[in-house]
This record gives structure tokens, sequence and C-alpha cells, in this order.
């Protein structure tokens, strides 16, 4: 099955320059982790709840922060004719749960997540899982030891 065929594809998306107030709330509202961010028609990152506790709340910065002072500039992203199973096992190596999803041309068509993948029932979600729950990873937020 191809990523298009199981990906989400009503994305918001938000805007490097809104608050983090405002990304939080349209998470809120659509019952979201993250936001893919787009500059004009461009992929610019990333944004999650985890990133505006971590680097914004947990270092005092306020509710009218810009989306871009705290968002993942580093974006990872699959393509919508990409076979699921190889996209779970990419998630899994690169610990996340969700990827947003773009078309050859490289413009946002979606996104796909660890439950839109446990949709299609082709057990791949319950490799990914085991592999993005252990401890680590590029994303990881935890400070160095």
């Amino acid at each position: 099955m191809q990523v298009r065929e199981a990906m989400t594809a009503d994305v918001l998306i938000a805007n490097p320059q809104q608050s983090i107030r405002d990304a939080a709330r349209a998470m809120a509202a659509l019952d979201a982790g993250s936001l893919p961010v787009g500059d004009g028609d461009r992929l610019v990152g990333m944004i999650t709840d985890r990133d505006i506790a971590v680097r914004a709340v947990a270092l005092g910065l306020g509710p009218e922060t810009p989306v871009r002072e705290v968002m993942s500039p580093e974006i990872k992203y699959c393509f919508d004719d990409e076979e699921i199973e190889d996209i779970a096992e990419n998630m899994g190596s690169i610990k996340v749960r969700r990827l947003p999803v773009v078309n050859r041309s490289k413009r946002l068509v979606g996104i796909i997540s660890l439950g839109d993948i446990a949709r299609s029932d082709d057990g791949s979600a319950a490799w990914a899982m085991r592999e993005i729950v252990e401890p680590g990873g590029e994303h990881s937020q935890a400070p160095p030891m």
C-alpha cells in the first residue's frame, strides 16, 4: 500500500511568524501533536507540542514567541508514492511518530502518522512503534550526558 492511500490529506500548516500560542490552539482544535510549518509554498519545519513545552515554556519564553524560534527546522518527510512498509521502517529508524508527505514536486500533500499506518493493517506500525519508543534519536531533547 502506498502512503497516499493511508495519509491524512487535510493538513493545517503553521506559519513561522505566528505565535506558539496560536500553533498550540490549532493543535488543540485538531487534537494533533504537531503541525508542519510552511513559508509560502515551502515546508520549512515542524512544530510539536513538545517543542512548545521544552524549547519555549521550559526556557521561560512567552506565548507570543514566533513558531520559527522553537520549531524543528530539520525536515523529515516522505513521498506520497512510497510504500507504507518502507515509511514505517524509516519512522522507526529516525524515531518519529509522524511525517509530512510531499509529492515528487516536493509540495506538501498530507501527513502520515503511526495511527494512519496502524489503520492500514499491514503490521508495520507495531514494528515502527517498538523502534520509536527506544530512548534517544535525532529529535531527542534530553540534555547530553
